[in-house]
């Protein structure tokens, strides 16, 4: 399935075949560049990256790296190849054929799912927008557009969807995607954690390991859909999603190979004397931990949902790797552990499984995310550091679901507002650690060289050499 790149937009699903759908998404995209002039990455337009675009949608030989201006990058639709005979295997509908177009009854439940996943990716876009001014390296500005530029891609994939399927309701919401404003207070994005600001690095990376590994459950259960077009547009969006976990996981693990090599050089594990040396503390990098791992769960959404059961229950969503999962597929029956506050106390009770979805995804989540953090703990092991970050219990610093406005510590204790708020400080970043982070961020674009507080990576990209230069500027 190669792409067809002759046209103003690279697709892989006959859009020539479609006029009416050209024409239309060609009428969307010049509102696409313009929302990416103003909202993209600042300063970047003249700037050459060396970019991956996708050229085919199989598993290998996918992607082609070349310099290219953002303004010209290529943006386009592609879906993975169909699977002959698919058929919807969970909810009411198990071992019916998958639907190639929208039942009409679950016509305004699809269209939400697809503008709330589609929502996600400009929003990132608009949080990251001004990161490319304080970068530690060109491999690491360099990455940044990488991701900035899937995310565009991602959005344009929900775009497709909206305009092919939904008629005048799918492209009015197409251009409500574009309107939208992360951290707008008028008009914000859709969900809690794309209207945080991202000020600085160590928030992008924890952001790309934390939040875009959200990404890849959601995706992955989207990609169960009994909705094929939805299934294979999303089963393509986690080839792309991939590097931007990748991004996330070694950037923070290169900050606290830095970190430990500056301990062990002045032998002293002290906070304040680690910052006059311009390196991050690990206290401080749990704190951000903490944050982005609390800020994150609550994308997952409410723990006892008849929403995530409707959807399961209709085919729409299914679970992370539903067809490795032994059970009926259908869990009518079956119950499924949350956790709740009675008298001042965390406890477990069960309810339906098809109501506890978002919990199940949840705890998939938290076991993938336990697997990273652990990577990081063995970056400070090497390095001979006696420390360990740790995962905050999933109840911590939530504002969602059974556990929202319930003040409970890292360890998972119920706690009162004063000890909460005498605690806080050392739970969660306060503003002196965000402008000690912020005052660390330079700007370093000579080409090998990267700033003081973060490690070179083990390699560079594409075979290239560490000290390639993957942006020219012009």
């Amino acid at each position: 399935m190669n792409i067809d790149t002759s046209g103003k937009i690279p697709n892989n699903v006959d859009l020539a075949g479609d006029r009416a759908l050209q024409r239309a998404l060609e009428h969307w995209q010049p509102g696409f560049l313009g929302w990416w002039g103003e909202m993209g990455p600042e300063g970047s337009p003249a700037h050459e990256i060396y970019l991956r675009t996708a050229v085919s949608v199989e598993r290998d030989g996918w992607a082609h790296f070349d310099f290219v201006r953002m303004p010209d990058y290529r943006w386009g639709i592609f879906l993975a190849p169909a699977t002959p005979g698919r058929v919807i295997h969970f909810g009411e509908h198990k071992g019916e054929p998958a639907w190639q177009e929208v039942p009409g009854e679950y016509r305004s439940m699809l269209r939400r799912i697809i503008v709330t996943q589609g929502d996600t990716e400009p929003a990132s876009v608009e949080q990251q927008r001004r990161l490319g001014l304080t970068c530690p390296s060109l491999y690491d500005l360099r990455n940044l557009f990488q991701v900035n530029v899937e995310e565009g891609r991602h959005l344009w994939a929900m775009v497709y969807l909206l305009h092919r399927h939904f008629g005048r309701d799918g492209r009015e919401e197409a251009e409500a995607l574009l309107e939208r404003r992360s951290g707008n207070q008028d008009n914000p994005r859709l969900l809690g954690a794309f209207n945080e600001a991202t000020p600085d690095w160590l928030s992008f990376f924890m952001f790309t390991f934390f939040t875009d590994r959200d990404g890849k459950f959601q995706l992955s259960a989207l990609a169960e859909s009994g909705f094929d077009p939805l299934a294979r547009t999303t089963r393509f969006m986690l080839t792309e999603e991939a590097h931007h976990m990748f991004v996330g996981i070694t950037g923070v693990g290169r900050i606290l190979q830095r970190t430990a090599e500056v301990m062990a050089q002045q032998k002293t594990d002290d906070p304040a004397r680690l910052r006059t040396l311009g390196v991050i503390d690990l206290p401080t990098m749990q704190r951000y931990l903490n944050f982005h791992f609390s800020v994150t769960l609550d994308l997952f959404g409410s723990d006892n949902s008849s929403n995530a059961a409707t959807y399961y229950t209709t085919g729409l969503k299914g679970r992370f790797e539903e067809g490795g999962i032994d059970d009926d597929h259908q869990l009518k029956d079956r119950a499924y552990p949350v956790i709740d506050v009675e008298g001042g106390i965390i406890v477990e009770r069960e309810v339906p499984a098809l109501k506890a979805l978002n919990e199940n995804l949840r705890d998939d989540y938290i076991k993938d995310t336990v697997a990273g953090v652990e990577r990081w703990n063995r970056v400070l092991q090497k390095a001979g550091v006696d420390f360990r970050l740790g995962v905050p219990h999933k109840a911590f610093n939530r504002r969602i679901g059974s556990f929202a406005g319930v003040r409970v510590s890292p360890e998972g204790r119920v706690v009162s507002e004063a000890e909460w708020q005498a605690n806080v400080r050392s739970w969660l970043p306060s503003l002196e650690d965000r402008a000690f982070v912020q005052s660390l961020m330079g700007r370093v674009t000579e080409p090998g060289k990267f700033a003081n507080w973060i490690a070179p990576p083990e390699r560079g990209i594409n075979g290239k050499p560490v000290d390639f230069e993957y942006v020219r500027f012009n």
